[in-house]
This record gives structure tokens, C-alpha cells and sequence, in this order.
């Protein structure tokens, strides 16, 4: 599909970022990513410097082949946990990615680091860290840390200087109400990257950091806004700390991964949040693209209503991902997708069906014709259909 159409066809839906109900996040990002193909057409994707290497090494060579589920706080530190736990004993998955900061920005756990409790503000949602990594390795769970970055009201109520600030002096909300942090500070990328490190301590095997990228939308308010820049473009920016955190964290034996939206594979880079799909895999160990059916509109991948057709949809999406991270020879990460497990019945009367046992298998079926053996699994609730056979 010509890249231009594609585009604006993709501008007619809707789309969101992990969440189960609809969003203009999709819109939004495309709307960004057009100017990009339009000065940009003409030009191929050029990966960032990753050290100079001429090959990634892998800090966890004896990881298994990772196939996971989303956790959130709240289940890791409550009773389904142990619900989840008998999933993962009785089937062919064998790892969990458990929010340590969440959406909101709140740190999911007892800290006593003088720097986390200062700029963030934890909360027991998860009552025993300790414990719970002691009950991951007892089930030979991988455990995976979820990290949001620059989706931090959090933070930003506490730090407006570290945040978008209106003309007025408050602090600048998106249309859900949640605040973002600076991507251009370098005290937030090492408060993040200390939060990392105190998980990577924790135990956990992987930070899978998410929402790596400024606001959507951020280019229509980019000159309105107060905030401080560093003298370089938003995409240099996000990738320039994606290569940080991974430094930063590299001796301590931890993959660093990213979590990005499905279609960035399929489009130009997103100048407007500052997320280019190969700068940003040149930089991690692991990449996560969110490739969920729901979140593509009529037409892509030939499909007339995507959700309804799982096993094209993950086809195509992993042939677009593949195209594009080409350029970055020995520099490609571990591909890892986001799937879904969840039913989007936002996208209206006979633009979707209801998600279980077979729609995940067909999506898996696709991976595994792609040569793909590595997966997570998203449900907000975190309840998973029953009797999926996961290899």
C-alpha cells in the first residue's frame, strides 16, 4: 500500500496505546508521522549509532524464549496472583511483565531510596517486592519490570520544571487528564533509570520501559508550551535515552526492551513524539511492537475489519516490522510482540469480534509462520481465555 494513502486511510480510526477502550492516540500519531513522509519519502531509514558495535550482545544468553503476560500492581500484589501463577504452571507460558511504575507514575511498592521517594510517590500496591520475586522464581517465572517513562502525572505535579507548562503556569494535561514528563531532561531520565536499576536489584530479568516518547500530538503544542529543551530534535532525544538506560543498566546483566506502537513499523518516523521504530530498536535488546488487530483500521494488511481477522493482521504487521528494521543487519533486537487477549468492542457493531482461545491462537499461528516464537499477552484485567495452547 502506498505509504501516503496508507496513512490517511489509518486517520479514519482509532487506536490506543495499551488501554481496551478507543482513543485518538492513533490519529494522533499519524497525524505527526505524515508530515515525517512527506519531507521524508524520498529517504531511507537510518538507524542510530549503538556504541559503534557491529553486533548486539545479549546480557541474558541463557533467557528462555519468552512468552508472557501483562500483571498489573494491583493483581501482583493480590489474589490473582496465584490464579495467574496456576496459568503459567499449566501451559507453555513462562513469564510475567509486572508494572514497578505505573501509567499514573506511581512507583508500585515500598522504597527506600531517598531519590525515588523524593520525586515520586510509592504506594504498596504491591506489599511485599521481596516476597512476590521469591514466588516468581519458586514458578520459574522470567520476570519482566514495566517501566513508564514520560506518562508521569506523578511526577509532573510535583515538578512542573520537569513537565509541559501552560502560559498560565499550570501543568499541562492531555484530554484523559493525565501529565507528561520532560523526554529533554536528563533528571528525569536518571530518575527512571533508578527505578530500573532498583528493579534490576529486585531481581527482575528485563526492564521493559513503555510510553518512550513525548505527548501525542506534541508538534500543535510544541511552541505554546514552557519547557526546557537541549538543542536537539525529539527523535534524537528518545533514542539518545533509550542508548542511556541501556548503558546505564548493562552492568548489571539486565535486557533493557521498549514498548511501541504496532504501525510505527509501517510508517515513517513519528516526528511529532519523537519515536523512530529503527533508532530506537538499534538501541534495546528487545523490541515490543504493540501489534494488537483492533488497533489497525479498514483496509491495512487487506483486511477489511482487521480485528476480525487476527492471523492476516499479525501476518502483516510482522512482514512491515521485518522490512523495516532490515537496514540494522547484526543491530536488530529480539522481536517480541504485544498480542491481544482482549475483546475491542469500541470499534462499533460489526467491526470486531470477541476474543478467546482461537483468536489468540490465530495470532500465534502467525508469529510462528513468521518465524516469531516470543509473545506477550495484553489484558488490562488481566484474564486470559482459557485453553490456548501456546506454542
Amino acid at each position: 500500500m502506498n505509504i501516503i494513502l496508507a496513512l490517511l486511510l489509518f486517520l479514519g480510526g482509532s487506536a490506543a496505546h495499551h488501554p481496551q477502550n478507543g482513543s485518538d492516540q492513533a490519529a494522533n500519531f499519524l497525524n505527526s508521522a505524515i508530515h515525517s513522509a512527506i519531507a521524508n519519502s524520498q529517504h531511507e531509514d537510518v538507524a542510530a549509532s549503538a556504541n559503534g558495535r557491529t553486533a548486539k550482545s545479549d546480557p541474558q544468553t541463557d533467557a528462555p524464549k519468552v512468552r508472557g503476560v501483562y500483571v498489573t500492581a494491583y493483581s501482583a500484589g493480590g489474589s490473582r496472583m496465584s490464579q495467574l501463577l496456576d496459568l503459567v504452571d499449566q501451559t507453555d507460558l513462562n513469564a510475567m511483565v509486572i508494572d514497578i511504575k505505573d501509567d499514573a507514575g506511581y512507583i508500585t511498592y515500598k522504597t527506600d531510596n531517598p531519590e525515588l521517594i523524593k520525586k515520586g510517590n510509592p504506594q504498596p500496591f504491591i506489599r511485599d517486592i521481596h516476597g512476590l520475586m521469591d514466588r516468581l522464581k519458586q514458578h520459574d517465572v522470567y520476570p519482566i519490570a514495566r517501566v513508564v517513562v514520560f506518562k508521569d502525572t506523578v511526577l509532573a505535579k510535583k515538578r512542573p520544571d520537569l513537565s509541559f507548562v501552560n502560559q498560565d503556569g499550570t501543568v499541562w494535561k492531555n484530554g484523559k487528564g493525565d501529565s507528561f514528563v520532560n523526554p529533554f531532561s536528563k533528571e528525569v531520565w536518571d530518575y527512571n533509570v533508578e527505578i530500573a536499576k532498583e528493579a534490576a536489584k529486585l531481581g527482575f530479568k528485563e526492564i521493559q520501559f513503555d510510553y518512550v516518547r513525548f505527548p501525542e500530538g506534541f508538534e500543535k503544542r510544541a511552541d505554546s508550551l514552557k519547557y526546557v529543551k537541549n538543542g536537539k530534535t525529539r527523535v534524537e532525544t528518545v533514542a539518545d535515552f533509550v542508548q542511556y538506560a541501556r548503558k546505564q543498566l548493562a552492568p548489571m546483566g539486565v535486557r533493557v526492551s521498549v514498548d511501541i506502537f504496532g504501525y510505527a513499523a509501517s510508517v515513517p518516523a513519528a516526528e511529532g513524539i519523537g519515536q523512530d521504530f529503527n533508532k530506537i530498536s538499534a538501541n534495546v535488546d528487545v523490541i515490543s511492537p504493540m501489534v494488537y488487530p483492533s488497533h489497525y483500521t479498514q483496509g491495512w494488511f487487506g483486511a477489511k475489519d482487521p480485528d476480525k481477522e487476527p492471523y492476516r493482521t499479525i501476518k502483516g504487521s510482522m512482514t512491515d516490522t521485518f522490512k523495516k528494521l532490515a537496514p540494522l543487519a547484526d543491530q536488530k533486537p529480539i522481536v517480541r510482540p504485544w498480542i491481544q487477549d482482549f475483546t475491542a468492542s469500541w470499534l462499533g457493531s460489526g467491526h470486531y469480534i470477541k476474543y478467546g482461545k482461537t483468536q489468540v491462537e490465530e495470532q500465534i499461528r502467525a508469529l510462528k509462520d513468521m518465524h516469531i516464537d516470543e509473545y506477550l499477552l495484553w489484558n488490562a484485567t488481566n484474564r486470559y481465555s482459557q485453553g490456548v495452547q501456546y506454542k
